[in-house]
């Protein structure tokens, strides 16, 4: 295979992969009835009058299945911190205990359940259509290859290539969003 279609190649697979780290990103931030240092990565706290991650300010971690504690680095953190999470609108309900914030998160209702699985599947096809979009750029570029006096062998190869990798990434997103629906409707 000549260095172009193998540079395509290479950039499209490099495009799905960001799809399936962007798609694992987004699915961890959706909980699924455990306590997860991730539930708070969305939060930002206003930090001397600039918004900043809640990671930067607080240790976050997970005491239990059930609950969170964030542990701020400055005393004088804690009142900001407790009005970030509370704004998030995750839905938890932080307590304020002088030293640290303890969050309980409550158990999931089988209506909730259902709301985080659709959630997860359109995260999920969102990932696809990036999939789906690198895959056109590819076979775009071939064309344009094609154009250029590339081979009709060479060309049809090169698509068949593009989709066997495509092929593999709709997979591997499938796998993700079966795993994360189990895992969401698992009490």
């Amino acid at each position: 295979m000549n260095e172009e279609l193998q540079f395509i190649l290479d950039s499209t697979k490099e495009a799905m992969q960001s799809a399936i780290e962007h798609l694992d990103k987004q699915l961890q931030k959706i909980r699924a009835g455990k306590a997860s240092p991730m539930m708070l990565s969305g939060v930002m706290v206003d930090y001397y009058g600039a918004k900043t991650p809640l990671a930067q300010v607080a240790n976050v971690n997970t005491l239990d299945g059930r609950t969170i504690t964030v542990q701020p680095w400055e005393k004088s953190m804690m009142q900001p911190i407790e009005k970030a999470i509370i704004d998030s609108n995750l839905g938890l309900n932080p307590q304020n205990n002088g030293e640290q914030i303890m969050i309980n998160v409550p158990m999931l209702t089988e209506e909730r359940r259902r709301d985080l699985s659709k959630q997860a599947k359109a995260e999920g096809e969102h990932a696809k259509v990036g999939i789906r979009n690198a895959r056109k750029e590819a076979n775009d570029e071939i064309k344009k290859l094609k154009i250029d006096g590339l081979s009709e062998d060479l060309a049809k190869t090169a698509e068949a290539d593009v989709q066997k990798v495509t092929d593999g990434f709709i997979a591997k997103v499938d796998h993700f969003i079966e795993s994360k629906e189990k895992d969401i409707m698992t009490v």
